[in-house]
């Protein structure tokens, strides 16, 4: 099959290239200009230069493959770069849908994410879910995919954790430190996009995945440093009425770790039911736990 992508430059993106290659799929990556460098290279792969949020960039690259798989999302904004939420997920969604629609009943499949809802009090959520109603409403061959929070080798967020950890004698925590989390593999986020442009059951339908446990956020901690040689991580806990305004006063200035959104969402946890997907991509989810110990080498040094 020859499928369009979105989004494969990035962390999950490239893992969805290198298991479309070895399924023996043709893929045409959308590719930013200046991007060229990070793309996974296959003689499987033809680059189609463009852009999400510029619709016309799209029905070329579009029209000559079966299936698009939409993978393009951002975790925090940064309006200055003119990369917001409404645009990224929600305008370049409606991109999407113009060029598959245009190019005649495609197949798509599209990342959205799991707690993604119409009454969510962040616009994380909420443009995710916006984006989800823009593919529920059109004619195509629809499946969405709501990933939990992903992990894997060079991921940002198993890439900030070890930071944390390497960097400082005591972590610092907001809250308590309870709040439960549900990773799940990247390799197994990928393999579900892969596995879907086969699987007709599940058109029409929308996924949610996790990994095979959930976690308080201090055992995540625990985890991690145990796979970089450290069996206990010191930490520190912060009260959570006094994060929250300093978070809101500096989550303008682009180094500074956590915005207001990723504040409220980590609060919220990130858990699911993973059975239904499960069963039906017959992918038996791996647990944090087991996943983690493979994305350090023996110095603690990404894999």
């Amino acid at each position: 099959m020859k499928v369009f992508v979105t989004g494969g430059t990035g962390f999950v993106g490239s893992e969805v290239l290198r298991q479309l290659v070895a399924a023996d799929h043709e893929i045409v990556a959308l590719v930013r200009s200046g991007s060229e460098g990070k793309l996974v290279k296959s003689d499987r792969i033809s680059m189609h230069h463009g852009d999400v949020t510029d619709r016309d960039s799209l029905v070329e690259g579009a029209q000559q493959c079966e299936a698009i798989i939409h993978l393009v999302g951002i975790i925090r904004e940064n309006p200055r770069r003119q990369l917001t939420f409404e645009r990224l997920h929600v305008d370049a969604t409606r991109n999407v849908i113009h060029a598959a629609t245009l190019a005649g009943d495609k197949r798509l499949i599209h990342m959205s994410a799991n707690g993604a809802r119409p009454d969510s009090n962040t616009a994380y959520h909420d443009t995710k879910w916006r984006g989800e109603e823009l593919v529920r409403s059109s004619q195509l061959q629809w499946t969405i995919i709501r990933p939990s929070l992903i992990f894997g080798p060079g991921g940002e967020f198993v890439e900030m954790l070890a930071d944390l950890i390497k960097r400082l004698p005591v972590v610092p925590v907001v809250g308590d430190g309870r709040y439960r989390m549900q990773p799940v593999a990247v390799e197994q986020v990928a393999e579900t996009f892969v596995k879907a442009l086969t699987l007709d059951k599940t058109v029409g339908k929308s996924y949610v995945l996790g990994g095979s446990e959930s976690y308080s956020y201090d055992e995540i901690l625990d985890l991690t440093g145990k796979a970089l040689g450290q069996e206990k991580v010191a930490k520190l806990h912060q009260p959570v009425m006094l994060v929250k305004p300093m978070v809101s006063m500096l989550e303008g200035i682009s180094k500074f770790p956590i915005s207001s959104d990723q504040l409220e969402m980590l609060l919220e946890g990130n858990v699911c039911d993973q059975r239904p997907w499960s069963k039906e991509f017959a992918i038996d989810p791996i647990s944090y736990a087991e996943g983690i110990t493979t994305c350090f080498g023996s110095d603690g040094s990404s894999r």
